[in-house]
């Protein structure tokens, strides 16, 4: 049953791993780069099996959309690897940039808005975005043009360590601000 399985998914041009190794290739001719990684150039399918199989290692191909298509010869178990290393360590050094929310009212006192200020600095400081959002509740929403000062003083105090991303814009009973840390 399993021969059955595996011949099918041959033939169909599938295959269960990511890359096509040694019979599964099916190009005409195929540019060809030697387990030491110099170049050997351009020749058939055939020829390149050939040279893998004399030095007793596999063809993998490693760039089916180039034209012609790129194959090495190389162990596949160490090729595949060395490809679970290098995603692991490119996973490990990419960092994620979350977007933090601070929310006001338009009635806040002034050591309220530097206790936002102070927690927004430190989002800055790690490298996150800072939307600051003020919502507006009743009677608020007809005092809203009045308002708009406060997301300008916070914009100043954080001056130093932030650019405006995205200026103050009313969506609904909010106005909201997009803060990113200066480059």
């Amino acid at each position: 049953m399993d021969t059955i399985l595996s011949t099918l998914f041959f033939w169909e041009g599938k295959t269960i791993s990511d890359y096509f190794i040694n019979e599964q290739i099916r190009d005409k001719e195929v540019r060809l780069i030697g387990a030491d990684g110099e170049q050997l150039g351009i020749m058939s399918t055939k020829e390149a099996q050939a040279l893998a199989d004399e030095a007793e290692l596999d063809l993998i191909k490693i760039a089916p959309t180039a034209k012609p298509p790129v194959c090495k010869i190389g162990d596949y178990g160490k090729f595949k690897y060395e490809q679970l290393r290098r995603e692991k360590e490119a996973k490990k050094k990419q960092r994620t940039i979350e977007i933090k929310e601070i929310r006001l009212s338009p009635n806040i006192d002034t050591n309220d808005l530097n206790t936002k200020v102070a927690a927004a600095r430190k989002f800055l400081t790690k490298g996150d975005r800072v939307k600051i959002t003020l919502r507006f509740r009743g009677r608020e929403m007809a005092h809203m043009n009045n308002s708009k000062h406060i997301l300008d003083d916070i914009a100043e105090a954080l001056s130093d360590v932030a650019t405006v991303e995205k200026a103050p814009k009313v969506e609904g009973r909010t106005l909201t601000m997009f803060l990113t840390e200066k480059r």
